[in-house]
């Protein structure tokens, strides 16, 4: 009841009070956002904590990320577990995240991602947005086997079809070959740009280093999943955490040594400027000739089967 005492001000702090919209005064600019997401059940308790918002990037048409809804609930059970500090705000759109970060009264952001373009998307949303931004990727998928040979999406995809096409390979070869191509939910099991931004996250700190590989049908995905939830509940009432007071340039050269060193995705580089020119201090300080320089000094350590 105190927020709504008029001799008291509400200072714009954590959870609910950030960003509120004007209605008059700002205690009841506070009562009416608490009325409203009153009718989701939550207390006056609960509506005192911080907010973890976790944008993902689920859908049911889209088995690469089939396993979102389970990564969640591993988060949830953190914020359960940690129900001093926090609450969770699940229904945070995946599209327009700084828009959507912005606009919601967020503490901290938990990014669930993994295909391609949406684990950067996310991340230089979250960057603009100035919140503390967690990554938690989905993880690669199980390879599959074909005659006794490993084979994954999607670089087997094109070699294998071109056999086929070339007479190599028999109809019922290439469907045997296609259901095995992409076994198990999770990103493609090979170093394409998911793979690679996955392992840039990882060498940039922005999450822990088993967190880029495991895959993510495995158990260790979903501990990932709790380790990232206890993350967020620490960050959620740190201020001096937010990405541009941590990230600098030695981060983003670290994130390109690991981009040489392991063969990552061409499309990383893409990415990778782009993120950096986020950040007002470090725009236009990396550029390709950085990338260039830090290749021709870094050695292949891992020859993995890249994205054609």
């Amino acid at each position: 009841m105190d927020d709504y005492h008029q001799d008291k001000s509400v200072s714009e702090g954590m959870g609910l009070r950030q960003g509120l919209t004007s209605y008059g005064d700002p205690q009841f600019s506070l009562f009416l956002r608490k009325v409203f997401i009153k009718a989701a059940g939550y207390s006056d308790n609960a509506l005192t904590r911080p907010i973890v918002g976790i944008i993902n990037t689920f859908s049911g048409f889209d088995p690469c990320h089939a396993q979102v809804p389970q990564l969640v609930d591993a988060l949830a059970r953190i914020f359960f577990f940690a129900n001093e500090y926090v609450l969770t705000e699940f229904d945070v759109n995946e599209k327009d995240t700084e828009e959507m970060i912005k606009a919601q009264p967020v503490d901290v952001v938990v990014a669930i991602g993994g295909c391609d373009e949406t684990v950067p998307a996310q991340i230089m949303g979250s960057l603009s947005a100035n919140k503390p931004v967690l990554p938690l990727v989905v993880g690669p998928m199980m390879t599959g086997s074909f005659r006794g040979q490993r084979i994954g999406a999607c670089t087997d995809c094109g070699n294998n079809w071109a056999a086929y096409r070339a007479g190599e390979l028999e109809i019922e070869d290439i469907a045997a070959i296609n259901s095995e191509l992409a076994p198990t939910a999770g990103t493609c099991g090979v170093m394409g740009t998911a793979s690679t931004m996955a392992c840039i996250c990882a060498a940039l700190g922005m999450m822990p280093l088993e967190g880029a590989s495991a895959p993510a049908v495995s158990a260790a995905r979903i501990c990932i999943a709790e380790s990232t939830g206890s993350v967020a509940v620490s960050l959620a009432t740190d201020c001096t955490r937010r990405p541009q007071m941590v990230l600098d340039r030695k981060s983003f050269i670290n994130a390109i040594i690991v981009l040489q060193a392991i063969g990552g995705s061409t499309n990383a580089i893409v990415h990778l400027l782009a993120i950096a020119n986020r950040y007002p201090q470090l725009a236009g300080t990396i550029t390709l000739d950085t990338i260039n320089e830090v290749g021709a000094q870094t050695p292949l350590l891992v020859d993995l089967k890249t994205e054609r």
